[in-house]
Protein backbone atom coordinates (compact mmCIF):
# COMPACT_ATOMS: atom_id res chain seq x y z
CA UNK A 1 0.00 0.00 0.00
CA UNK A 2 2.63 2.54 0.98
CA UNK A 3 4.00 1.77 -2.45
CA UNK A 4 1.69 2.40 -4.44
CA UNK A 5 0.87 5.43 -2.35
CA UNK A 6 4.42 6.63 -3.48
CA UNK A 7 3.87 5.35 -7.22
CA UNK A 8 0.52 7.83 -7.08
CA UNK A 9 2.44 10.88 -5.39
CA UNK A 10 4.71 10.42 -8.30
CA UNK A 11 2.21 10.15 -11.28
CA UNK A 12 0.39 13.05 -9.89
CA UNK A 13 4.01 14.87 -9.91
CA UNK A 14 4.84 14.48 -13.30
CA UNK A 15 1.20 15.49 -14.66
CA UNK A 16 1.85 18.43 -12.71
CA UNK A 17 4.83 19.03 -13.81
CA UNK A 18 4.14 18.82 -17.72
CA UNK A 19 1.00 21.30 -17.32
CA UNK A 20 3.31 23.70 -15.91
CA UNK A 21 5.67 23.14 -18.66
CA UNK A 22 3.79 22.16 -21.34
CA UNK A 23 5.38 21.17 -24.69
CA UNK A 24 6.06 23.99 -27.48
CA UNK A 25 4.60 23.44 -30.62
CA UNK A 26 5.14 25.39 -33.99
CA UNK A 27 3.78 25.88 -37.08
CA UNK A 28 5.64 26.60 -39.95
CA UNK A 29 3.88 27.96 -43.32
CA UNK A 30 4.71 29.80 -47.03
CA UNK A 31 2.43 33.16 -47.80
CA UNK A 32 2.23 33.40 -51.39
CA UNK A 33 -0.02 35.29 -54.05
CA UNK A 34 -2.83 33.94 -54.97
CA UNK A 35 -2.47 35.26 -58.69
CA UNK A 36 1.07 35.52 -59.14
CA UNK A 37 2.43 32.23 -56.81
CA UNK A 38 5.16 34.50 -55.38
CA UNK A 39 6.17 34.28 -52.29
CA UNK A 40 5.09 37.66 -50.02
CA UNK A 41 7.80 39.12 -47.46
CA UNK A 42 7.33 40.84 -44.87
CA UNK A 43 3.46 39.84 -44.15
CA UNK A 44 2.59 39.76 -40.47
CA UNK A 45 1.40 36.50 -39.00
CA UNK A 46 0.04 37.34 -35.53
CA UNK A 47 -1.20 34.48 -32.99
CA UNK A 48 -4.24 36.34 -31.38
CA UNK A 49 -4.51 33.57 -28.68
CA UNK A 50 -0.70 33.60 -27.43
CA UNK A 51 -0.20 37.56 -28.88
CA UNK A 52 2.86 36.43 -30.32
CA UNK A 53 3.82 37.25 -34.37
CA UNK A 54 6.27 36.78 -36.61
CA UNK A 55 7.21 38.61 -40.05
CA UNK A 56 7.95 36.17 -43.07
CA UNK A 57 10.74 36.17 -44.87
CA UNK A 58 12.10 36.96 -48.52
CA UNK A 59 10.62 33.59 -49.20
CA UNK A 60 7.54 33.87 -47.77
CA UNK A 61 8.10 31.50 -45.07
CA UNK A 62 7.14 31.90 -40.95
CA UNK A 63 7.52 29.79 -37.79
CA UNK A 64 5.25 30.67 -35.06
CA UNK A 65 4.85 28.96 -31.07
CA UNK A 66 0.90 27.81 -31.20
CA UNK A 67 -1.09 25.65 -29.43
CA UNK A 68 -3.98 23.79 -31.56
CA UNK A 69 -7.18 25.54 -32.22
CA UNK A 70 -5.36 28.83 -32.19
CA UNK A 71 -5.53 31.68 -34.83
CA UNK A 72 -3.37 33.11 -36.69
CA UNK A 73 -4.21 36.86 -38.42
CA UNK A 74 -2.33 37.27 -41.46
CA UNK A 75 -1.86 41.05 -42.65
CA UNK A 76 0.42 43.18 -45.24
CA UNK A 77 -0.30 46.48 -46.84
CA UNK A 78 -2.43 45.96 -50.36
CA UNK A 79 -3.60 42.31 -49.31
CA UNK A 80 -6.82 41.10 -47.61
CA UNK A 81 -6.16 40.12 -44.31
CA UNK A 82 -6.90 36.43 -43.29
CA UNK A 83 -7.56 34.44 -40.08
CA UNK A 84 -6.25 30.76 -39.94
CA UNK A 85 -7.61 28.17 -36.83
CA UNK A 86 -4.30 25.86 -36.23
CA UNK A 87 -5.41 21.75 -36.56
CA UNK A 88 -3.57 19.11 -36.08
CA UNK A 89 -3.70 18.16 -39.77
CA UNK A 90 -1.42 21.20 -40.15
CA UNK A 91 1.03 20.58 -37.08
CA UNK A 92 1.53 17.05 -38.45
CA UNK A 93 2.05 17.39 -42.06
CA UNK A 94 4.18 20.22 -41.75
CA UNK A 95 4.51 23.42 -43.61
CA UNK A 96 1.45 24.97 -45.14
CA UNK A 97 1.03 27.14 -48.08
CA UNK A 98 -1.04 30.19 -47.70
CA UNK A 99 -2.42 32.15 -50.33
CA UNK A 100 -3.32 35.89 -50.11
CA UNK A 101 -5.62 38.41 -52.33
CA UNK A 102 -4.42 41.17 -53.79
CA UNK A 103 -7.11 44.29 -52.66
CA UNK A 104 -8.51 46.24 -55.88
CA UNK A 105 -7.72 49.53 -55.15
CA UNK A 106 -9.07 52.16 -57.70
CA UNK A 107 -7.13 55.64 -57.61
CA UNK A 108 -9.21 58.30 -58.63
CA UNK A 109 -8.52 62.16 -58.24
CA UNK A 110 -9.38 63.86 -55.01
CA UNK A 111 -9.36 67.52 -54.64
CA UNK A 112 -8.59 68.53 -51.15
CA UNK A 113 -10.08 72.02 -50.17
CA UNK A 114 -11.67 72.99 -46.83
CA UNK A 115 -10.65 76.37 -46.62
CA UNK A 116 -10.97 79.57 -49.38
CA UNK A 117 -7.52 80.19 -48.71
CA UNK A 118 -6.62 83.94 -50.34
CA UNK A 119 -2.55 83.28 -50.30
CA UNK A 120 -2.02 86.03 -47.89
CA UNK A 121 -0.78 84.80 -44.65
CA UNK A 122 -2.01 87.56 -42.25
CA UNK A 123 -5.43 87.21 -43.81
CA UNK A 124 -5.56 83.39 -43.77
CA UNK A 125 -4.47 82.49 -40.47
CA UNK A 126 -7.62 84.16 -39.90
CA UNK A 127 -9.69 82.22 -41.71
CA UNK A 128 -8.56 78.83 -40.38
CA UNK A 129 -10.08 77.85 -36.68
CA UNK A 130 -8.02 77.06 -33.86
CA UNK A 131 -9.04 74.01 -32.18
CA UNK A 132 -7.39 72.12 -29.14
CA UNK A 133 -7.78 69.71 -27.38
CA UNK A 134 -7.06 69.56 -22.63
CA UNK A 135 -5.69 67.26 -20.92
CA UNK A 136 -6.83 67.10 -16.77
CA UNK A 137 -4.36 66.40 -13.84
CA UNK A 138 -6.51 65.36 -10.99
CA UNK A 139 -4.53 65.43 -7.68
CA UNK A 140 -4.69 61.24 -6.59
CA UNK A 141 -4.60 59.61 -10.08
CA UNK A 142 -1.01 59.27 -11.86
CA UNK A 143 -2.42 59.89 -15.13
CA UNK A 144 -4.44 62.78 -16.95
CA UNK A 145 -7.86 62.79 -19.15
CA UNK A 146 -8.21 64.30 -22.38
CA UNK A 147 -11.64 66.04 -22.69
CA UNK A 148 -11.01 67.24 -25.83
CA UNK A 149 -11.83 70.53 -27.32
CA UNK A 150 -12.19 73.66 -24.52
CA UNK A 151 -16.49 73.69 -23.32
CA UNK A 152 -18.02 74.93 -20.70
CA UNK A 153 -18.63 71.07 -19.59
CA UNK A 154 -15.68 69.35 -20.62
CA UNK A 155 -14.09 69.11 -17.27
CA UNK A 156 -17.24 68.02 -16.17
CA UNK A 157 -17.65 64.90 -18.76
CA UNK A 158 -14.15 63.90 -17.08
CA UNK A 159 -14.84 63.89 -13.47
CA UNK A 160 -18.39 61.88 -14.21
CA UNK A 161 -16.42 59.39 -16.58
CA UNK A 162 -13.66 59.08 -13.51
CA UNK A 163 -15.78 58.76 -10.55
CA UNK A 164 -18.64 56.83 -12.56
CA UNK A 165 -16.42 54.21 -13.88
CA UNK A 166 -19.16 51.62 -13.90
CA UNK A 167 -21.95 53.29 -15.58
CA UNK A 168 -19.54 54.24 -18.91
CA UNK A 169 -17.08 51.31 -19.10
CA UNK A 170 -18.89 48.24 -17.31
CA UNK A 171 -20.64 47.77 -20.58
CA UNK A 172 -17.26 47.29 -22.21
CA UNK A 173 -14.41 46.23 -19.71
CA UNK A 174 -16.57 43.91 -17.07
CA UNK A 175 -17.45 41.57 -19.96
CA UNK A 176 -14.02 41.45 -21.59
CA UNK A 177 -11.52 40.67 -18.90
CA UNK A 178 -9.74 37.98 -20.68
CA UNK A 179 -9.49 40.11 -24.02
CA UNK A 180 -8.41 43.26 -22.04
CA UNK A 181 -5.38 41.30 -20.39
CA UNK A 182 -3.99 40.53 -23.99
CA UNK A 183 -3.27 44.68 -23.77
CA UNK A 184 0.11 43.99 -21.30
CA UNK A 185 0.98 40.98 -23.85
CA UNK A 186 0.84 43.64 -26.92
CA UNK A 187 3.45 45.21 -25.71
CA UNK A 188 5.82 42.34 -24.82
CA UNK A 189 6.18 41.12 -28.19
CA UNK A 190 8.47 43.20 -30.65
CA UNK A 191 6.69 42.45 -34.36
CA UNK A 192 2.96 43.17 -32.59
CA UNK A 193 4.01 46.75 -31.09
CA UNK A 194 5.65 47.50 -34.28
CA UNK A 195 2.71 46.21 -36.40
CA UNK A 196 0.40 48.15 -34.54
CA UNK A 197 2.84 51.77 -34.07
CA UNK A 198 2.79 51.26 -38.32
CA UNK A 199 -1.01 50.56 -38.74
CA UNK A 200 -4.22 53.37 -38.55
CA UNK A 201 -6.89 51.08 -39.30
CA UNK A 202 -7.38 49.62 -36.13
CA UNK A 203 -7.84 46.39 -37.76
CA UNK A 204 -5.48 44.30 -35.45
CA UNK A 205 -6.30 45.68 -32.21
CA UNK A 206 -10.11 44.67 -33.68
CA UNK A 207 -8.94 41.03 -34.09
CA UNK A 208 -6.65 40.93 -30.63
CA UNK A 209 -9.67 42.46 -28.20
CA UNK A 210 -12.24 40.92 -30.17
CA UNK A 211 -14.09 44.02 -30.19
CA UNK A 212 -15.71 45.63 -33.78
CA UNK A 213 -13.50 48.74 -34.46
CA UNK A 214 -16.77 51.13 -33.99
CA UNK A 215 -16.13 50.24 -29.96
CA UNK A 216 -12.80 50.70 -30.28
CA UNK A 217 -14.09 54.96 -30.69
CA UNK A 218 -16.55 54.43 -28.38
CA UNK A 219 -14.33 53.19 -25.42
CA UNK A 220 -12.26 56.03 -25.94
CA UNK A 221 -15.06 58.75 -26.34
CA UNK A 222 -16.15 57.47 -22.70
CA UNK A 223 -12.67 57.97 -21.48
CA UNK A 224 -12.65 61.25 -22.13
CA UNK A 225 -9.91 61.46 -25.61
CA UNK A 226 -10.72 63.85 -28.26
CA UNK A 227 -12.17 63.23 -31.30
CA UNK A 228 -8.95 64.37 -33.34
CA UNK A 229 -6.72 61.59 -30.97
CA UNK A 230 -9.56 58.92 -31.68
CA UNK A 231 -8.86 59.79 -35.66
CA UNK A 232 -5.32 60.40 -35.78
CA UNK A 233 -3.58 58.44 -33.55
CA UNK A 234 -1.75 54.99 -34.47
CA UNK A 235 -2.93 51.64 -33.43
CA UNK A 236 -0.15 51.39 -30.76
CA UNK A 237 -1.43 54.61 -29.63
CA UNK A 238 -4.59 53.72 -29.01
CA UNK A 239 -3.56 50.26 -27.70
CA UNK A 240 -1.79 52.88 -24.88
CA UNK A 241 -4.89 54.90 -24.41
CA UNK A 242 -7.14 51.66 -23.70
CA UNK A 243 -4.70 50.34 -21.93
CA UNK A 244 -4.46 53.53 -19.53
CA UNK A 245 -8.06 53.79 -19.16
CA UNK A 246 -8.27 50.39 -18.34
CA UNK A 247 -5.92 50.06 -15.37
CA UNK A 248 -7.57 53.11 -14.21
CA UNK A 249 -10.94 51.72 -14.16
CA UNK A 250 -9.86 48.59 -12.49
CA UNK A 251 -8.27 50.65 -9.21
CA UNK A 252 -11.68 53.00 -8.98
CA UNK A 253 -14.23 49.95 -9.78
CA UNK A 254 -11.96 48.47 -6.30
CA UNK A 255 -12.56 52.08 -4.62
Amino acid sequence: MRYFTVLLFILFSLSAAAQDNPIVQKVTGTIINDNSLLPIANANVINVNKVKGVVTNGKGFFELEVSVSDTLHISILGYQSLRIRVTNDWLKNGTAKIMLTEKAIALEEVIVKKYDLTGYLEVDTKLIPEKENYRYSISGLPQGYEAGESSPNAFTRVLGSIFNPADALYNFFGKKPKELKKLKAMKKDDTVRNLLESKFDRETISVLLGIDKKEIAEILQHCNYSESFIKTANDLQIMDAISECYEQYKVLKKK
